[in-house]
């Protein structure tokens, strides 16, 4: 393999950071989200979530980055449910892709985005994991409308 590609991606991967740390700081500033409990680590775990996904050349989520994101946690999904959960997440049909701003509306928001419940039940299935007796309740998402 070309070494480059893997500093060239390292650079891109800092670079997205960075834009992205500074979306964070404007949310950190944002009067609306003053009441938001631990706004801070939030934004931080928002991110890391975010840079999970694969992220398209201008640093957003794009159709094929939310259907790799979905397979690699077994939820795969047709085209018309990702386009679904995309313009939930957008606010606008015509998009097809969802920007770091719009992931952290959707996380902070009160909406519950389909999206958002999958991420958070996620997050919640590695926290409770040692909970859990018998296998997985990672079906329900199948149910979801």
């Amino acid at each position: 393999p070309d070494k480059h590609s893997g500093k060239a991606f390292g650079l891109l991967k800092s670079k997205q950071e960075e834009k992205l740390n500074s979306i964070n700081e404007v949310f950190l500033s944002d009067p609306k989200y003053v009441e938001e409990e631990d706004l801070g680590s939030k934004l931080e775990a928002f991110k890391k979530k975010y840079m999970e996904f694969d992220l398209n050349d201008k640093g957003d989520i794009d159709m094929m980055g939310l259907k790799r994101m979905l397979e690699k946690l077994g939820l795969a999904k047709t085209h018309l449910e990702l386009k679904k959960m995309m313009s939930e997440v957008a606010g606008n049909a015509a998009k097809d892709s969802i920007s770091y701003t719009d992931f952290l509306n959707m996380m902070l928001g009160k909406r519950n985005a389909i999206l958002k419940l999958i991420l958070m039940f996620e997050g919640m299935g590695k926290e409770k994991e040692q909970k859990d007796v018998g296998p997985p309740t990672r079906k329900t998402f199948s149910e979801l409308p």
